[in-house]
């Protein structure tokens, strides 16, 4: 899938087999309490996993009444599979094209049906102000759907995330996730 080990969150260099949960620091609501462990021995799992989860963030978005909107954090050191599954996720929900990394554009925005998508990269961000300085802040206000890699980057103004995807590779180039639902609308999608 990918090279495992790297740089966290943080970018400190880590071993392949350092846990990257604490280093990623994800922001969450109170009391959500949702939380799922998810194993992806190969690619194949980590595009089955997106596609799982593209068919509920499709239904929940579908659903008459006010705008969709949800927030997915994902967490790792450089390599662990971040955009890979941002990409198996995009492609599921019906994006057709290149969906390309964000890393040096830092968004890329689609549009699957009627859903927005933006896909943010943070990564070169060495200043929480350039979140507020890139104008990202309405487009995070924005209806639609945000996968954000690299978000402890953008600092404490970020918006919450609804859910947080730990991916942590493994010796035998394996992954494994830790998916929390950080808000209702999180703990909707785990349910």
């Amino acid at each position: 899938m990918m090279a495992a080990g790297g740089d966290d969150e943080r970018g400190r260099g880590t071993p392949a087999s350092a846990p990257t949960l604490a280093a990623s620091a994800p922001r969450a609501d109170a009391g959500a309490a949702v939380a799922r462990a998810w194993v992806w021995p190969d690619e194949a799992a980590c595009a089955a996993q997106a596609a799982a989860l593209a068919g509920r963030v499709a239904a929940r978005a579908a659903v008459p009444g006010p705008p969709f909107s949800l927030t997915i954090e994902l967490h790792g050191p450089l390599g662990a599979g971040k955009t890979t599954f941002v990409r198996h996720l995009v492609r599921a929900l019906g994006v057709g094209g290149r969906i390309k990394s964000p890393t040096y554009t830092v968004v890329e925005p689609y549009r699957a049906g009627a859903l927005d998508i933006a896909h943010f990269d943070f990564y070169r961000f060495a200043d929480e102000r350039e979140l507020g300085d890139a104008g990202l802040r309405e487009m995070f206000a924005a209806p639609g759907l945000k996968l954000v890699e690299w978000a402890t980057n953008a600092g404490p103004l970020r918006p919450p995330a609804d859910l947080v995807l730990d991916i942590e590779p493994q010796e035998d180039d394996s992954r494994r996730v830790r998916v929390h639902a950080a808000t209702a609308r999180g703990q909707e999608l785990l349910a």
